[in-house]
């Protein structure tokens, strides 16, 4: 048997695939399909079918990429939606790859059409079951893309979904679900690797419930969620250009990125380190360190928008990965040599404050009004991990409509976990045109391993 668990970084997506006896299918894969390729062709496998658990609103999926290369037949869920692909899949529907057994579970809730997929064993019971986006390890699936107005019947179907036809598969059945920790598709996703039924119906906390009622009442939280999602979900209908259709991102002499750069709609991104952004960028360019682009690029840059890329690697294959995965296809180039070639050419470059915990300790003591604090973390954040005394709480997220809550006559210290998602903020500000600002070198990590009293 064949069984692979294929994980996306940032985006905390999973995709999974399966084989027996030389036949294969895929669960919800990601755009670029060449993991899946090789891994199949490296044991003998041939991928004949895709299967998706819903209408992903994170990612751009890859179902029309493996069609294309291999010609497997695609079965996707939500099918009242007008998908322009495939066919839908009809709950109870079966499969059979090799001499294993997939049934299609309708499983609404996160969306009206979500579907789950058993893989039955060989003996003929539950194995395994793909929640999708239903059910994950410490959480459910978020309700509310219906609307606030919807939330008391979106709760009703997962409720349904998971204590009716989910959980009663058995405690001993593996549940593989579409997201782990980190993903925005729910609140609180736990960071259990591998989990099954009976653990979740112990350790969940959304499952520890009486009743519907009180499901409900849990999971009916209104969440935030990036712009781009917008987007993702036409063209997780409509489907998008194929990658093998796309040309590598051009390599740019500084003169040819500075030329680039001068059109409308066109945005310079920084995956480099805070600390190498910091010590100087070019002028105008958002600072999204490589670990967390696929996480936040939604939020700050627009979908259509035109990108060049600053990077310290020749080729930026990365960071073009993730932008490709969440549907940023407008790639215009990368600066070859990175930032030293932008200061052989004698261009200007821009640099922003950093401080180290120690320091600002220091000030804190001597300069007791000289200061103000920004705090970017999440609010589950601040009640896990303690409160900053005497700072100002905005998450990242919301920066953009509290710019004016900032004082522009003193030092601004911007702390988050690590300082990755600060120097993200700092260049934000810097181009709204704010002097001042200064990243905390290893954030909140890093007062943790000091004796400031910052924490309360």
């Amino acid at each position: 048997m064949l069984f692979e668990k294929i994980k996306s970084p940032g985006l905390a997506h999973i995709s999974y695939l399966i084989g027996d006896k030389n036949e294969a299918l895929v669960i919800d894969p990601r755009r670029d399909i060449d993991i899946y390729l090789e891994k199949a062709v490296e044991k003998g496998y041939k991928i004949t079918k895709v299967l998706e658990t819903h209408r992903n609103e994170d990612y751009i999926i890859g179902s029309n990429e493996l069609n294309v290369k291999t010609g497997a037949e695609i079965l996707h869920a939500d099918q009242m939606l007008d998908y322009q692909y495939g066919n839908p899949v009809q709950d109870g529907q079966e499969f059979k790859v090799g001499s294993l057994k997939i049934k299609a579970l309708h499983t609404p809730g996160h969306t009206p059409g979500s579907m789950s997929y058993v893989l039955y064993g060989y003996e003929g019971d539950p194995w395994m079951v793909f929640t999708g986006d239903a059910l994950f390890a410490g959480d459910v699936g978020r309700i509310d893309f219906l609307g606030e107005e919807n939330l008391e019947k979106t709760g009703s179907w997962l409720y349904d979904s998971i204590f009716n036809k989910i959980l009663p598969l058995g405690d001993e059945v593996i549940l593989c679900p579409a997201h782990g920790a980190g993903s925005v598709c729910a609140s609180a996703i736990a960071e259990r690797e591998w989990t099954t039924l009976g653990i979740e119906r112990k350790l969940n906390p959304k499952l520890q419930v009486e009743n519907e009622e009180e499901f409900i009442e849990l999971a009916a939280e209104m969440l935030e969620y990036p712009p781009y999602f917008k987007d993702m979900e036409e063209s997780n209908l409509t489907g998008r250009e194929l990658l093998a259709n796309y040309e590598k991102p051009a390599a740019l002499t500084a003169a040819e990125f500075a030329e680039a750069a001068e059109e409308d709609d066109t945005y310079i991104l920084d995956v480099r380190t805070e600390v190498s952004y910091a010590s100087a960028h070019i002028p105008g360019s958002v600072s999204i360190p490589l670990q967390i682009l696929p996480s936040f690029v939604g939020w700050f840059i627009p979908t259509g928008a035109n990108i060049l890329l600053v990077t310290d690697k020749e080729y930026p294959k990365e960071a073009v990965q993730h932008l490709y995965r969440t549907g940023y296809d407008n790639i215009l180039g990368y600066l070859s040599g990175g930032i030293i070639s932008w200061h052989m050419a004698g261009k200007t470059s821009d640099s922003i404050n950093t401080v180290t915990v120690d320091k600002l300790c220091t000030l804190l003591d001597t300069e007791p009004e000289d200061w103000f604090i920004l705090d970017i973390r999440s609010d589950d954040e601040l009640e896990t991990e303690g409160e900053i005394q005497n700072a100002k709480h905005i998450h990242l997220t919301q920066l953009s409509e509290n710019y004016d809550k900032l004082p522009r006559d003193k030092p601004i210290y911007i702390f988050c976990g690590s300082g990755l998602r600060s120097i993200l903020v700092a260049s934000l500000m810097k181009n709204k045109g704010f002097i001042n600002q200064r990243v905390v070198l290893g954030g909140l990590e890093a007062w943790n391993s000091t004796t400031c009293p910052v924490i309360e």
